[in-house]
């Protein structure tokens, strides 16, 4: 059993792109792990695992979404779902920019509390920012539903937030600097890149810097605090500058979103350098497809199903407002490479799963 369970995860490394030597199973129990969970997290997504039951559609609702940042591609996704969702529900539906900043983004939410929807999303800020707003909106009946507003799945009761719909940040972030433990064997040397005005940005930074540091032969060179908001202005100086400081040295750069791989790219070619290999903890972009698949520039990520959010966010929605539970559903964490984004990236260069489920939320809803 023990054999047959071998030839089998070292079939499905091979299939993922890795090489899983004897050496390494038998010295190094960490690249072991890592090599099995990269394995298991690149194959095929085909069976649904959520909801299948739930209240029939709740009738003439309003929605609003307020954005993070409208450039934003993880943002741009789950509001793209949403609005596939809401075409058979016919709610209505529309989105304000908060634009990158916590400014903007309660203007926006003091905006959308003053047009008395049915319901406010939080997509993608904390909302530790907007403690009074947000009270003053639950005062005034709106329900409340967040994407990606704390690092953890589930209620947040504290903001009077139905359900924040996101993956497991700290799987996602383990998973990301995993890769670089088993693609190294055991010896990356990597930079993690994250936006502390964000709570789950930090936390996956943290959980990624503690899984390199798990690793006996791995290092962390640098942990860099620099804003989403400035990526198009900063990162191409950065990535000079990190270039220069560690030289070969600089074998993996790790991120909590594909942001800051769209403005290291350019840099990178013009510096004529094929590292660091770069790997992001979310959200799995249009550009970060398109570089993962011609070998330019991003060596992998972690996508979030995007707009299978959006369509949990409108059904976690038509829960609160039949007065019943969440679905408590949390999506796995799933890794593209260069070897499987032909079957995960289709046409539109989006993660987006083939289990059927825009079909299991219609037959919830009781709509065609």
């Amino acid at each position: 059993m023990k054999r047959y369970f071998r030839r089998t995860l070292t079939a499905l490394a091979v299939l993922a792109g890795f090489s899983i030597t004897n050496t390494a199973f038998a010295n190094d129990p960490f690249v072991d792990e890592a090599k099995q969970l990269v394995a298991a997290a690149t194959a095929k997504q085909e069976k649904w695992d959520g909801p299948t039951t739930g209240p029939q559609l709740q009738q003439n609702k309003t929605v609003i979404f307020i954005a993070s940042d409208m450039k934003n591609g993880g943002v741009l996704g789950v509001i793209d779902g949403m609005k596939e969702a809401v075409k058979s529900t016919n709610w209505k539906f529309d989105v304000l920019d908060g634009a990158g900043s916590v400014n903007n983004q309660l203007a926006a939410l003091n905006q959308a509390i003053a047009r008395k929807p049915d319901a406010i999303i939080i997509g993608g800020w904390n909302p530790n920012v907007a403690k009074v707003p947000l009270k003053k909106a639950v005062q005034n009946g709106i329900t409340l539903a967040a994407w990606h507003a704390t690092p953890e799945p589930g209620a947040i009761d504290k903001y009077g937030i139905f359900y924040n719909v996101t993956s497991d940040s700290d799987e996602i972030a383990k998973l990301s600097a995993m890769l670089a433990v088993a693609d190294s064997n055991g010896k990356a040397q990597v930079v993690i890149l994250t936006d502390s005005l964000y709570e789950i940005a930090l936390r996956k930074a943290n959980v990624m810097k503690e899984t390199i540091e798990k690793c006996k032969e791995c290092k962390v060179l640098e942990f860099i605090d620099t804003p989403l908001a400035d990526t198009s202005s900063r990162m191409p100086s950065l990535t000079f500058n990190l270039l220069q400081k560690y030289g070969d040295n600089l074998q993996y750069a790790l991120a909590i979103n594909d942001l800051y791989f769209d403005f290291m790219a350019p840099s990178l070619r013009s510096a004529n350098k094929d590292k660091p290999l770069n790997i992001s903890a979310g959200d799995g972009s249009v550009t970060a497809y398109q570089r993962i698949r011609n070998s330019d520039k991003q060596f992998a990520t972690v996508p979030e199903p995007l707009n299978l959010h959006g369509w949990q966010l409108v059904d976690e929605l038509n829960r609160a407002f039949a007065k019943e539970k969440p679905s408590g559903y949390v999506t796995p964490a799933h890794l593209v490479t260069k070897e499987n984004v032909a079957f995960d990236g289709g046409e539109n260069n989006l993660y987006d799963p083939q289990n059927g489920y825009k079909e299991a939320y219609k037959a919830i809803w009781g709509v065609k």
